[in-house]
């Protein structure tokens, strides 16, 4: 009888603990802050964020510039070309990204998170003390009504990734779940969790697809001053800020003003930056780094020069093919125009030697496959697609074909014209034509600068070698956008930036949905099953190390597919500001953060 009551007793604590285990999985884990792998880097309780320094002075105005021009103030749709400042100072998100780690976001809006280790669901924990710039407080209700407009007028992007989640629950005025079950996507809470929010007792979820100039009220530090339509924005700083002390934010947003002027083309933008009109420039010019600052402002130190080091993967800067197009169908056609590019002749000539060759889609980051050979999980990955990845990719032999440095390998060009020929074309009096039909190799290179316009020239001069006739045609910056929109060229010029944390953007640049859906960053026309399959195995990766082998069989598939010319990437961060500028000792793992930087008292 003992034995029997001590089984039982035994059988009965065993299904209490399972209960009691399944009871906490399901309300999931209190949380400060989620990390896309592993656990995030600051404890709960941290006081600021590494890279921020929390006695920084308030005051003072900053002068930034961009190139271009805008027709919109709400860049999260499609239609409209928008500043990135509303997302950026005027709305804010659930949680907050920091700089200094590969994907992990801290309590912002939301003080905390409730999520079990599977990611089923999430339920966000908002701060009491939330408050929009007219006083009204920030509920659930808002968060609700910002992810069920954005799922339907948002970007390409945000409608494809919630268009994932399950349901939606109100809880309780400062609580709110996203049931995620299903979705098999791991990055997906992070997503949420960074989703701008709008007050939805002052937008009209009628129009919000549509161009705006109106300034939008928001929970951020700054509110809209000013603007005038294709020059200025001007923001201050919300003295009745809600969230002016709590860690995420301690050290940030210093400056009382931030004014972004905005210049037609490179060339003005340079000449505004000498002439002492913005205050800050992130140099990607060469030529203009080597020979440009040789002016009275640096000479006498008004403005400091300084070389930082990057940690992050430099992502693909390339010649794009748009496959969408017939003449640009046949992967042969497309490897046989990469010989034609010489990138150590381009370099000496046009950059001052100071470029590296892009050899991945994560070039310079322990993500990308160049060089490596494929390891035993990146190899079953690719199982399931014989023949999606070449064998000098498979094994890391293969690298961007490398000419001679003359600009006129005749080499380079023989290999070319022997694909193109198995492709179906022929060289006939100096001029590459379809075989039977007799129809020229034709197309145009879309650029919307003078610095792309030099290099499509130079790169449009060497296929002429082979009878290819590129015409290179300079728009402007709104019929550039709209006709990138809806994929109306033939060849771009494009850089995919990459983080160590690549996720669910690489649906909107690589996964065949996105190939016909406009507005997309699937430029390349990109329909392949197995980039498909790679990027699902990519986002439900659970450990660093499958995660690491997924990107890196994405990398093969892509490189295999030659969907780009790679052209090059910067290894270092370039930066020219005035002198009265102090920034903190430690820069984050994404580079130099201008939030962080604060202006000299007087």
């Amino acid at each position: 009888m003992g034995r029997w009551l001590l089984r039982n007793l035994l059988f009965s604590v065993t299904l209490t603990l399972m209960a009691l285990g399944a009871s906490a999985q399901e309300a999931g884990i209190l949380r400060h802050g989620i990390a896309m792998h592993g656990k995030p880097a600051l404890e709960p309780g941290f006081a600021h964020l590494p890279y921020a320094e929390p006695k920084a002075p308030k005051g003072g105005r900053i002068t930034l510039a961009l190139q271009g021009t805008f027709d919109s103030l709400n860049p999260l749709i499609v239609l409209g070309v928008a500043p990135d400042v509303v997302p950026r100072y005027v709305l804010q998100s659930l949680m907050m990204r920091s700089a200094d780690e590969p994907f992990t976001i801290y309590g912002l809006l939301a003080r905390a998170v409730e999520m079990p280790e599977d990611r089923s669901f999430i339920t966000f924990h908002l701060d009491p003390r939330a408050r929009f710039s007219d006083g009204h407080p920030l509920t659930a209700e808002d968060v609700r009504f910002s992810f069920e407009v954005l799922k339907k007028h948002g970007k390409p992007f945000h409608r494809s990734s919630f268009s994932q989640v399950k349901a939606v629950e109100i809880l309780d005025p400062h609580r709110i779940r996203f049931d995620l079950s299903g979705s098999n996507d791991r990055e997906l809470p992070l997503l949420i969790g960074m989703m701008s929010i709008f007050p939805a007792h002052a937008t009209n979820p009628d129009t919000f697809d549509r161009t705006t100039l109106a300034a939008p009220i928001g929970s951020g530090p700054y509110a809209l001053t000013e603007v005038k339509p294709g020059e200025r924005v001007v923001l201050t700083r919300r003295k009745d800020y809600w969230g002016e002390s709590l860690p995420i934010t301690r050290g940030l947003y210093n400056f009382d003003e931030i004014r972004y002027d905005f210049y037609r083309d490179a060339n003005s933008l340079f000449e505004a930056f000498k002439a002492g009109l913005y205050d800050f420039r992130i140099e990607g010019d060469p030529g203009q780094w080597a020979t440009g600052y040789d002016i009275p402002a640096v000479r006498d130190g008004r403005v400091v020069r300084e070389t930082l080091a990057t940690r992050l993967p430099k992502g693909m800067n390339g010649f794009v093919f748009n496959t969408r197009k017939p003449l640009f169908a046949d992967v042969r056609v497309r490897e046989a125009l990469s010989y034609l590019f010489d990138f150590d002749w381009v370099n000496r000539n046009l950059y001052f030697g100071q470029l590296t060759r892009s050899d991945s889609y994560f070039s310079g980051s322990d993500l990308a496959s160049t060089g490596r050979p494929a390891d035993e999980r990146e190899r079953a990955l690719l199982a399931a697609a014989p023949g999606a990845v070449r064998e000098d990719i498979l094994s890391g032999r293969w690298e961007p074909p490398a000419g001679d440095g003359s600009g006129r390998d005749r080499g380079m060009a023989r290999r070319a014209l022997a694909l193109l020929s198995e492709a179906g074309w022929t060289l006939d009096n100096d001029v590459l034509r379809r075989k039977g039909t007799g129809e020229p190799f034709a197309f145009e290179m879309l650029v919307n600068s003078r610095s792309q316009e030099r290099l499509a020239l130079n790169y449009s001069q060497s296929l002429s070698r082979i009878g290819v006739q590129a015409r290179v045609r300079l728009v402007d910056d709104v019929q550039y956008w709209r006709r990138l929109a809806r994929f109306d060229f033939d060849m771009v010029q494009w850089l995919w930036p990459s983080s160590l944390s690549p996720g669910n953007e690489q649906r909107n640049r690589w996964g065949s949905a996105a190939a016909q859906r406009s507005g997309s960053h699937n430029h390349a026309g990109v329909a392949s099953p197995a980039v498909d399959r790679l990027i699902d195995a990519l986002l439900e990766a659970e450990s660093r190390e499958d995660f690491v082998s997924a990107v890196r069989a994405l990398d093969r598939t892509l490189l295999s597919g030659f969907y780009v010319v790679p052209l090059f990437y910067l290894k270092d961060q370039w930066l020219a500001y005035n002198s009265d500028l102090r920034k903190p000792e430690k820069a984050p793992l994404m580079g130099t953060n201008i939030d962080t930087w604060w202006r000299r008292p007087n």
